[in-house]
């Protein structure tokens, strides 16, 4: 009896012990878990490492495999040695492409002009104003008159076709010498310098200029080229000149009663 009650006494004391073994189970698992959720929220392979001999610690498995970082992207090829460098693309300057304009119209009416350039009788230069084509009265009018010839019509109509493709305003400007005129037509050399440089005008509007574009000036004698002493000297200064403006715009000054002007 005695013995009986010893064995009861020792298998109810194993009983109240063996719950230690499953709460050393259940905190081994948690903490587990816990060391993976902390690694999960950053990973990097040092703390990979420790997780991973944690594990192999705990539950005596083979550790994972490492996981390799991704490797890098490749750097781009060097640029081959002896290229040429790269051109500076700069903003386009108003004023070069307008200069660079002008030229071309002044060659396309060089051009149809060969042969009285050739001869003196018509002279092309380039200033600030734009382009100024000046051709000798003797080749557009007979002395006195300011009805083109048939010859030199053809001519000035091959220049309005030149200048029917430009954008750029046209001043036609009659010269004379200082020799007096009056007739019932022409009371001064003024009508006739301004009658010439007209027809010029009208012969460029049947060419195709706009009429917009195209302004008449008479000076009569007050601008002479060189000196009306000579008969050379006169006959360069009967002249008719062809303006091509260049567009330079500029601001709008209002001058106002007194004090500084303000500029828009």
């Amino acid at each position: 009896m005695r013995r009986r009650r010893k064995y009861l006494d020792q298998r109810q004391s194993d009983n109240h012990e063996r719950w230690l073994v499953s709460y050393a189970d259940f905190m081994t698992l948690l903490f587990a878990f816990f060391v993976v959720m902390y690694a999960l929220s950053s990973l990097n392979e040092g703390k990979y490492r420790v997780l991973s001999e944690s594990l192999t610690g705990a539950f005596g498995s083979k550790a994972p495999a490492r996981i390799a970082p991704a490797p890098p992207p490749p750097p781009p090829p060097p640029l081959p040695r002896g290229l040429p460098p790269r051109p500076v693309i700069r903003p386009a300057d108003p004023q070069a492409m307008q200069r660079e304009q002008m030229r071309g119209i002044a060659q396309d009416i060089l051009k149809v002009l060969d042969a009285l350039v050739r001869n003196g009788q018509v002279r092309v230069t380039q200033s600030n104003r734009g382009i100024s084509v000046e051709i000798n009265a003797s080749v557009l009018f007979d002395s006195g008159q300011a009805q083109l010839r048939a010859q030199s019509g053809r001519a000035l109509q091959e220049v309005g076709r030149v200048l029917a493709n430009a954008e750029q305003g046209i001043q036609v400007e009659g010269h004379s010498d200082d020799a007096p005129i009056s007739t019932s037509q022409f009371p001064s050399n003024w009508e006739l310098s301004a009658a010439r440089a007209s027809s010029v005008v009208r012969l460029f509007a049947e060419s195709g200029v706009a009429e917009s574009r195209l302004s008449v000036v008479g000076y009569g004698p007050n601008r002479p080229v060189t000196s009306n002493d000579t008969p050379e000297g006169r006959a360069r200064n009967r002249r008719v000149t062809v303006l091509i403006l260049a567009e330079t715009p500029g601001k709008v000054v209002e001058i106002p009663l007194g004090g500084s002007a303000p500029v828009r």
